[in-house]
């Protein structure tokens, strides 16, 4: 059983997106109440003012005695003992970015992954229900019951996803070139990016697909499915029920495949005869 926190390290340790720690120091002079810090994604941060003779610090409280912009790596003071930074008062920021992406973020990717990596199967298990009669069970697949083998693969599958996203970005970068002669070739990243994520046999997507063929799972497995048949006496179609196994003893489950070609449906809105030939 893999967990999100798993994979999210897994999913740094794929697109090199680690975060990085920092210690920052501020010293006071009644004016600032607000610091930019030297990272931004905070993942989170140990807080200390210090002051005093001897100095003492004093721990802050988050929500309390000081609010952490997250996203822009920025801290703002709110109590009014620190806020602004006093002379004789040090500040002192201790914690780790979270890097190009927030864990709330990797959250989102692995989630889509997931639902395409195990999109349409399901868990069947087996049991014997309060009046003794065997019974099955299908469950769709989730982070809890996902066979270990695949772990990788929805952590590949979410990578990828990720590193669209960075070349997303970087598709909007213009090469750089001055009158000094220097050039700077941003487009570069898009390139070098894109041959990372590969096609259908190369990168991290052929990666990603030679396992899924070997383990015959993801968008593109096998699937074996049941034509439908039509009556030749009605024209309808013949109602299909779910393959079942000889002791399940619950109701017969209707199955209703997808039936293409509804782009021709006549609009019209004029009747068709009972009897061909006979009006119309």
């Amino acid at each position: 059983m893999t967990t999100t926190a798993a994979l999210i390290k897994r999913i740094r340790s794929e697109v090199g997106d680690f975060g990085s720690p920092f210690v920052d120091t501020f010293l006071g002079g009644d004016e600032l109440s607000s610091y930019d810090l030297s990272e931004i994604g905070v993942a989170n941060a140990t807080v200390t003012v210090t002051a005093g003779t001897p100095p003492v610090g004093v721990l802050l409280v988050p929500g309390t005695d000081y609010v952490l912009d997250v996203g822009e790596g920025r801290i703002v003071l709110i109590n009014p003992a620190y806020a602004p930074l006093h002379h004789g008062q040090s500040l002192r920021v201790e914690g780790r970015s979270q890097g190009l992406f927030s864990d709330a973020d990797l959250t989102m990717y692995i989630t889509d992954a997931l639902n395409q990596h195990t999109y349409g199967r399901t868990i069947t298990t087996r049991y014997r229900d309060e009046h003794g009669f065997i019974r099955y069970d299908n469950q769709p697949i989730t982070l809890a019951s996902l066979p270990a083998v695949e772990e990788p693969l929805v952590a590949y599958l979410a990578a990828i996803n990720v590193l669209w996203t960075m070349a997303t970005d970087a598709s909007t970068d213009p090469d750089i070139a001055t009158a000094e002669g220097t050039n700077v070739h941003r487009a570069q990243v898009y390139q070098q990016l894109m041959q990372h994520i590969g096609t259908a046999t190369t990168g991290l997507t052929g990666r990603y697909n030679q396992l899924c063929e070997q383990l015959n799972v993801g968008l593109n497995r096998i699937e074996m499915f049941t034509l439908r048949r039509v009556s030749k006496t009605t024209g309808r179609l013949v109602p299909l029920f779910k393959e079942r196994e000889y002791d399940d003893t619950a109701l017969p489950q209707r199955l209703l495949p997808p039936v293409d070609g509804e782009e021709y449906a006549d609009e019209s809105g004029i009747p068709s005869p009972w009897l061909p030939g006979v009006w119309g």
